[in-house]
């Protein structure tokens, strides 16, 4: 009896450690695989780095490109660089682009910080690191960017399964929105920073009133004396330019001359400052210009616009905004009557900013067909303005056709306006529509993640030049 009874407890012993073996292998054998072998194993894409960032996986990738999306099967193509910060595939994800390059140092928009999200940050296309060789330059165009972004949320899509969210500032605010426009059901929401939208090329006096009044007086007096000031000037400043130029290697082919760039810098010294600074840096400006030494003039100037942008090696990385803004979006020109007779150019197209061997040729009907599918037929998308901003003198509006969409203004905003500067009973809305769209819980409504210092304090594509 004894014998038998320790041959069962064997048995059962036995069976219950080959159930646990087996269980154990069956768990490894169901679970996910890792998500860096996920993402690689998606046809066209390939690793380019991976760095450590605590609570994220952070890679930066690249994917295979048709450069032309209206033929696909072509063998012309292109990498395309981008990033993805990891969270969870269990969480929403959010496309993220600046409209230029990408940066690889993880960093986090501001819609991602709220949804607690995953993030694909999309360099544009024909950007020096994604751009084809040998360069079609008429396929450098909004909805080719938008196919480029397409193929990018189809190929990641079956590992983030979640909603999906697009959103970028400025120029990447549009991108946001043509991306909406062409293909209107891959993304469950959008949200648009500082978006300029210039419908008509040729009609540009919103920035002319914008000017009259933005800001105080005092302030827009002190800003119109350095201008002026610095062209009354020409002769001393451009001989202290030439003497900058040639002391850091700098050339003037593209604009054509010293005298063009200068003259560009100089004109966008009011734009940059309202663009970029507060009203209360106004302290910062000369408040005497007729008095101040060349020195305080050129230090003003350099400081807001940058002397060192229309230069060839300045405008290079940008040659692709510019030419886009030559054929599709558009770009402003504004009268600034204090400046009288001193202006020998005015504001120079973007024709002058793009070497002459590419050719150009402007799309008067590309932004209007997106201005009113936006007011006909946007749907979760949210744009915030700051009130300050010259970029906002033309923006997006919402007509009647529009649904669960939302046009907001942060008081006495700049160019850097977001979500989080509205007042209270906006920002709260705002808020709860991003999560909303999201398919989360929109209450509360407040940021799902704690703000990080190094991931959310990234700023706007800044650079001292008339370019959004």
């Amino acid at each position: 009896m004894r014998k038998a009874f320790r041959w069962l407890l064997s048995l059962v012993v036995l069976i219950g450690t080959l159930t646990a073996t087996g269980a154990t292998a069956g768990a490894a054998t169901a679970a996910e695989p890792d998500i860096k072998d996920r993402i690689l194993a998606i046809p066209g894409i390939r690793l380019i780095e991976e760095k450590p960032y605590t609570g994220y996986r952070y890679f930066v990738l690249s994917i295979t490109q048709p450069v032309d999306h209206h033929n696909p099967y072509s063998r012309a193509t292109f990498q395309q660089r981008f990033t993805l910060l990891h969270k969870d595939t269990d969480r929403p994800t959010v496309m993220y682009t600046s409209g230029y390059d990408v940066s690889t140092t993880p960093s986090r928009s501001e819609p991602t910080q709220i949804v607690d999200g995953n993030q694909v940050s999309v360099e544009y296309r024909y950007f020096p690191q994604s751009r084809p060789q040998p360069t079609d330059w008429s396929k450098d165009d909004i909805w080719q960017a938008a196919s480029d972004q397409h193929a990018i949320f189809r190929a990641l899509k079956p590992v983030y399964s979640k909603n999906w969210l697009t959103t970028g500032g400025s120029k990447g605010g549009m991108t946001a929105t043509y991306y909406k426009r062409f293909y209107p059901r891959d993304m469950d929401g959008v949200v648009a920073y500082v978006a300029p939208n210039d419908v008509v090329n040729n009609e540009d006096s919103a920035y002319d009133r914008f000017f009259r009044t933005v800001g105080t007086k005092e302030c827009r007096d002190k800003l119109e004396g350095v201008q002026r000031e610095a062209l009354v000037r020409r002769t001393s400043l451009e001989k202290k330019y030439q003497e900058y130029a040639t002391a850091n290697g700098y050339t003037f082919t593209t604009v054509g001359s010293l005298d063009k760039a200068y003259e560009a810098v100089v004109l966008d010294y009011v734009w940059g400052f309202w663009q970029y600074h507060l009203l209360a840096e106004c302290s910062t400006i000369p408040a005497d210009a007729a008095h101040a030494t060349d020195q305080a003039i050129w230090d003003s100037i350099d400081t807001i616009s940058g002397y060192s942008f229309y230069t060839d090696q300045g405008l290079a990385p940008y040659t692709a905004y510019y030419y886009q803004a030559g054929t599709q979006l558009g770009s402003p020109t504004i009268k600034q009557p204090w400046l009288g007779k001193l202006s020998r150019y005015g504001y120079q197209p973007p024709r002058n900013f793009v070497p002459r061997d590419i050719p150009m040729r402007f799309q008067p009907w590309a932004m209007p067909d997106v201005d009113a599918w936006v007011k006909h037929h946007a749907d979760h998308m949210l744009y915030v303005y700051g009130q300050n901003d010259p970029w906002g003198a033309e923006r997006f509006s919402l007509g009647s056709g529009a649904r669960d969409s939302y046009v907001y203004t942060v008081p006495g905003g700049n160019h850097g306006s977001k979500v989080g500067l509205l007042p209270a009973p906006q920002k709260a809305a705002a808020t709860s529509a991003i999560l909303r769209w999201a398919g989360l819980n929109p209450a509360p409504a407040k940021p799902q993640a704690p703000y990080d210092a190094k991931l959310d304090a990234t700023p706007l594509n800044r650079a001292a030049a008339l370019r959004p």
